[in-house]
Parts: C-alpha cells; structure tokens; sequence
C-alpha cells in the first residue's frame, strides 16, 4: 500500500501524478458530458425547431450549436488546469480568449446563417447586382468581425496593436505598401459592382482570359474558363481593363459568304439572293429589327460569293447554334432547289493545240 502511495506522489515538474492522472479524468469527464450533452438536449432541440412554423429557431440553434459544444471543452480546461494548480493568471488569460473566441464565433456564425436577410437588404442598392453586392457585405462583415476578434485577444494579453504596428519602422512601410495594392483591388471591386459591368454567371472577355464568372471577391474575381480551369484576376486589373461582356447582348450575329459555281447564270443567283432574303425575313428566330443583308457581291478565284449577314434573337450559345443550323440547311436547300451548286476551290488548266506544220516550223527555229 505504501508503495503504491509512493508512486502516486512522485512528482513530474513538480506536480504529483494523481493530479495528472485527475486532471485528465476531469477532461475526459467533460468529453463525456459534451457527447451526451450533444446526443440528448441538442438533439431534442433540434427536433422542437423542426417541429415549429418559423425558421428563426432553426437558424438561432445552428448559430449556438457549435459554441455551446465548445463551452464544454472551455470548462473542461479550466479544471483541467485547476487540479494542476497551473498559473492562474495565465489560465485567466486562456479561458478569457476562449471565451472571446466564443463570442465572435457566435457573431461571426450570425452572418453566416442570415445572410439571405443581408441579400435582400442588398436589392435595395440594385436587384441586377444584388448578389454581388450581397457578397461584398458578407466577407467584408466577416472580416471586420475577424479582425476586431483578433485585436481583442491581443489586448487582452497586453499587445498594443497599433503601437505595435507603428514601431514596425520598415516592416511597417512595407506593410503599407502591400496595403496599397489591397486598396487598389478593393476600390476595383467597388468600381466593378458601382459600373455594373459584370456579375456572377456572365460570359466574359477580359484581355486574353475569357470565361465564366464566379465569384467576385474584396480583393479578386474568379472566372471559370471554358477548359474548366480556373482563372483569379485582382479586381484592380478588371477595372482598368476593356472588357468584353458576351452575356449583356441579347442577340447573336451570323455573318457568311456562299460561294456558287461559275456556271450559275444570272437569272438564277437573283432568284437564290431573293429567296435567302425571303427566308431571313421571315424566319421565327431572325431579329426583324436588325440589319439584315443578302448580295451577291463577289467575284472569286472559283466561286459567285453572296453575302449574308443577319442577327438571331438568342444570345444563348447552344439556341444560337440550333438555329444557325436551321438556317444553313434551308439556304442548302435553297441553292438546291434553284439547280445551282457551291463552288469548292479549283483550277481550269488550258492546253493550246498546235498545228503540225507549226511544229514543224518551231523545230526548224
């Protein structure tokens, strides 16, 4: 027995083993009681939301959940530590930034769950870019609440944050001029969402990037190429950049020259231009209020070109080709139909025919 009591009380940094083997009794208890704790009262609680007609329960619960689940671990800790007869000043200063970070957890938790009440405050400022603007309030609380977080618990421990900013000297200016560039990016973010030149799902031409956009952040914009890669532009180059918006046109441009055969008389073209313009006219998908043109206007190297030029009232790309295709193949049918053929590339090689006796005399010379 006495060597049992020997054992217990050896002492490991000068603290007996029973109070470690305690301490962790006590953190592991307060494991078990954050189990139960999860798979009784939160789970009953989940279920009486459930059962209510509003959603405001259901979201305050999924705001709590999580904090209420790592007060145990909070408590745990704290008499971890009490039995190891740690600092207190120092457990004091972990369990307030425990606490703190519960705290604007809990804030930061709030933004996420109402955020749809934040898109719809954002409508007031335009319904076109309402999610854009939407998320731009969103991560720009999220950080605000972040950074008001992470300054609390340095004061608390007793870190000036600004003075310790302002005595970085060099490490500070530098600092400010990578700051600079941040602003930049965030006052392009602002002038994209202010210009309403693009938001989230356009298809979009920005230099030599084109591409899908996605997200467009506080400092970038995302864009989804049509490779599927994905490209991250700083919000500063968008902005000072031409760009090219392919989804704010409402309709799309056909644009071609047919070219028919040489032998194709005249009478016959006029009627084939006729008909072309006939069917473009009256066509259910050809925008009546655009220039639309068809002329036979060229003489090339193997073919009567005529042009063709009209617009389709869909910017949409797979509508635009479907009814493309069904304008080609009535202009084949016109073409068809008229006798006439299109003309491919080639070359007509003559042969002189020479006389015998003009044979002869070239072999005389």
């Amino acid at each position: 027995m006495q060597q049992i009591i020997d054992i217990i009380n050896i002492k490991f940094l000068n603290i007996p083993l029973y109070r470690f083997a305690l301490a962790i009794f006590i953190w592991l208890f307060f494991l078990f009681l954050r189990k139960v704790f999860t798979l009784t009262l939160l789970k009953t609680l989940k279920k009486f939301t459930k059962k209510t007609k509003t959603h405001i329960d259901d979201k305050i619960f999924s705001i709590i959940k999580g904090p209420l689940r790592f007060s145990f671990v909070i408590a745990g800790f704290y008499f971890f530590a009490i039995t190891l007869e740690i600092d207190n000043a120092l457990v004091y200063h972990i369990i307030k930034t425990l606490i703190t970070f519960v705290i604007f957890w809990i804030l930061y938790e709030l933004v996420v769950v109402f955020d749809s009440h934040i898109y719809s405050f954002s409508k007031r400022f335009g319904r076109e870019l309402y999610k854009e603007i939407g998320n731009f309030f969103i991560k720009s609380i999220k950080i605000f609440i972040v950074g008001v977080g992470l300054v609390a618990i340095l004061q608390d421990w007793g870190i000036n944050v600004s003075a310790f900013i302002a005595s970085l000297g060099i490490g500070g200016l530098a600092f400010a001029l990578a700051a600079k560039d941040t602003a930049a990016n965030l006052f392009g973010g602002l002038t994209i969402l202010a210009d309403q030149s693009l938001k989230i799902g356009d298809w979009i031409k920005v230099g030599n990037i084109e591409g899908t956009v996605e997200d467009i952040g506080l400092r970038t914009t995302k864009i989804r190429t049509f490779q599927k890669s994905l490209i991250v532009m700083p919000n500063q180059t968008i902005a000072n950049s031409p760009i090219e918006n392919f989804s704010r046109r409402g309709q799309r441009r056909i644009k071609l020259r047919i070219g028919l055969t040489y032998d194709t008389p005249k009478e016959t073209i006029q009627n084939i231009v006729k008909e072309i313009t006939n069917l473009l006219h009256t066509h259910p998908h050809i925008a009546q209020d655009q220039t639309i043109l068809v002329r036979f206007d060229e003489f090339g190297d193997s073919a009567l070109g005529i042009f063709i030029y009209a617009f389709v009232d869909s910017a949409v790309w797979a509508k635009y080709l479907e009814i493309k295709e069904d304008i080609y193949l009535k202009i084949m049918q016109i073409v068809e139909d008229n006798g006439s053929s299109f003309a491919f590339p080639s070359q007509s090689i003559y042969i002189e025919k020479l006389s015998a006796e003009g044979l002869e005399l070239r072999a005389e010379k």
